[in-house]
């Protein structure tokens, strides 16, 4: 099992930045690829970004490609998400995801709220 932690979620106008972070327990972290999807009311969950387990690949959804960046750190086994020039329709939760495998989302966090005022 694979244990993930979200936090960095909150309030911010438009045009701010936010950092979340994603920290796991519980296996080797370096197995793992990582992905942020987010989900808003009454709208279908959608893909945000995945890195590699070493870091070396990094892909985004294009919604928030040039906008939002995703990093690791393995020494502290925790994921960031970099996002700026954020806009209201980024308003959701936002869960991080682990997996093996290419598409492969075994472990998800319990999420966290991002919303943006116009």
């Amino acid at each position: 099992q694979v244990q993930l932690v979200e936090s960095g979620g909150g309030f911010v106008q438009a045009g701010g930045s936010l950092r979340l972070s994603c920290v796991a327990s519980g296996r080797t972290f370096t197995d793992y690829r990582i992905s942020w999807f987010r989900q808003a009311p009454g709208k279908e969950r959608e893909f945000v970004a995945t890195i590699t387990q070493f870091g070396f690949g990094t892909y985004y959804g294009d919604s928030v490609k040039g906008r939002f960046t995703i990093s690791r750190d393995n020494a502290k086994n925790t994921v960031y998400l970099q996002m700026n020039s954020l806009k209201p329709e980024d308003t959701a939760v936002y869960y991080c995801t682990a997996g093996r495998k290419v598409s492969s989302y075994d472990y998800w966090g319990q999420g966290t709220q991002v919303t943006v005022s116009s």
